[in-house]
């Protein structure tokens, strides 16, 4: 094997293993949300290939509104689904919709899309 031949598989290598990294072992910033006087915690999530957010931090047994708005018609975000809350969603495309939770119990509650591909997570302190 040539020298360019080794080189050109040691830089694809450590460029899959940057790649993977990125998407699945980098930390995700949480953001804190505020109650507001009425004692609401709203956040606003942008779908796009993506949540943005997508790790949200709430106090526990307070309202929560979280304003999903789609920006892209991907069949994969036609949908937000909680597990952990038997909750589901269907999101327009271009629109925003509300989506009311209330949580008791302290905890992480994980949120996908209708396929799975798509993850976030609220932790309920």
């Amino acid at each position: 094997m040539a020298i360019d031949q080794i080189i050109v598989i040691i830089v694809g290598v450590g460029l899959s293993v940057l790649v993977a990294w990125y998407f699945w072992f980098s930390e995700k910033k949480a953001v804190k949300i505020q109650s507001s006087d009425t004692g609401l915690q709203e956040a606003v999530i942008k779908v796009k290939g993506g949540y943005t957010p997508d790790v949200l931090i709430f106090e526990a047994g307070k309202p929560i509104k979280l304003n999903f708005i789609r920006e892209e018609t991907a069949a994969c975000s036609e949908d937000v689904i909680f597990p952990d809350l038997g909750k589901k969603a269907s999101l327009t495309a271009f629109k925003t919709v509300p989506v009311e939770l209330q949580i008791d119990e302290p905890g992480e509650y994980n949120f996908q899309c209708g396929m799975g591909m798509l993850h976030g997570k609220l932790i309920i302190e």
